[in-house]
């Protein structure tokens, strides 16, 4: 891919010299997978004080192989971690930058009809890269077990996800002001990512709740100008600090966004469709989204154009087949929704995958793994169909 500057008040022209598009692939694995019971007691052990750090690692590393391994057999082209080295999907990656820290929320996130622990981060200091972050070791042992042919992809939460449910309510401790922060904060994930791709890595993701959460807030706020405006800033500060840390990237790395409504225990936080946020995912420099559309509360397909914003590097993956439930999709009826789609952006920056990962936290969402692996093969196979080329 082409990674452009920033600029978020005109469109980018593209050059004719154009690497060509390779992630996501037509069938993509969006990061997490259920975590198995030997972990889930290692780690429950450790936090009791009866296994070690090492030998809980050893675990995570043998069931990281055994998974990665399984991906490999399903013909994925690009296979994660499982997100086994982590407990939540962003809390885990976010106390180990520098300058932040971990205590009790003392309140679950308001998930329907299920709570989650109380766990949060918060700035303790002037956010900065950490060159020892333990997902770096984790990523090198990834590394080592993928085939010639199969890529690896790395997952980490969207840096939004520092700057909203009470983790940045203390930024003036550290910063003379918000622009500021939020420049060390895109500097902090840039310098990140840039090690990542020392180490290898070729496609990378962040996984963002922000704009499920912003669908919500800026219809609640339409007759509030001040609550809205407020709603508004926290979608502007997004689109600016996404833009400027992938600014200067390496133009072989591919770097795309997951957008989830919510996965906890096979339940969700949000609902809306994407109208009220297509314009600001729309001016995102991704290279390609992930859009959860498994059921209603996604909305049409309508807000797909703007998001796409004629881009022909860009890939939007469509995320019609649900992780939440183990029950299959109809194949006929999902390749008629991709079809349905290719109305609004061409078929060829189309792709397919689940709505969202299987294990948000290590929780993990209310299907067997047999259920897991048939839902992964059930999107390889029908875009095999769809895009006879993949």
């Amino acid at each position: 891919m082409i990674r452009k500057s920033l600029n978020l008040k005109e469109d980018i022209q593209m050059t004719l010299n154009q690497i060509k598009t390779q992630f996501p692939y037509r069938y993509d694995v969006v990061g997490s997978l259920l975590r198995p019971a030997m972990l889930k007691t290692a780690r429950a052990q450790l936090a009791a004080g009866t296994l070690s750090a090492e030998d809980l690692t050893r675990i995570q590393r043998a069931e990281t192989k055994r998974v990665v391994q399984r991906q490999v057999e399903l013909g994925l082209k690009a296979v994660t971690d499982g997100e086994f080295n982590r407990s939540w999907w962003h809390l885990d990656f976010l106390w180990g930058l520098t300058g932040v820290g971990h205590y009790d929320y003392q309140q679950s996130y308001k998930f329907h009809g299920s709570q989650t622990r109380t766990d949060n981060a918060d700035l303790i200091g002037r956010i900065a890269f950490n060159p020892d972050h333990p997902f770096f070791e984790s990523f090198r042992y990834l590394q080592s077990l993928v085939p010639a042919g199969v890529v690896v992809k790395q997952t980490i939460p969207s840096p939004t996800m520092l700057f909203r449910d009470n983790r940045s309510d203390n930024w003036h401790q550290f910063y003379p002001t918000w622009d500021a922060y939020l420049d060390d904060l895109a500097q902090a994930y840039h310098d990140t990512i840039l090690r990542f791709y020392e180490l290898g890595c070729r496609y990378l993701q962040l996984d963002d709740t922000t704009w499920a959460y912003l669908i919500s807030r800026l219809n609640a706020t339409q007759d509030d100008a001040v609550a809205h405006q407020e709603v508004v800033d926290l979608a502007e500060n997004a689109v600016y600090v996404i833009n400027r840390l992938l600014t200067g990237l390496p133009e072989d790395l591919t770097v795309t966004t997951h957008i989830c409504r919510g996965n906890f225990k096979s339940t969700y936080l949000f609902s809306g469709g994407y109208d009220d946020v297509a314009d600001y995912l729309g001016r995102l420099h991704y290279d390609g989204l992930f859009l959860e559309y498994d059921n209603a509360r996604a909305g049409s397909f309508a807000p797909l154009k703007k998001i796409w914003h004629n881009d022909p590097d860009k890939r939007l993956v469509l995320g019609l087949i649900t992780s939440k439930f183990p029950e299959l999709e109809d194949p006929a009826t999902i390749t008629a929704r991709i079809h349905e789609a290719a109305e609004q952006v061409p078929l060829a920056n189309l792709a397919l995958s689940t709505q969202c990962g299987f294990a948000s936290t290590e929780e993990g969402n209310q299907l067997t793994e047999d259920q897991q692996w048939a839902k992964l093969k059930l999107v390889k196979r029908i875009a095999d169909n769809v895009w006879p080329e993949s």
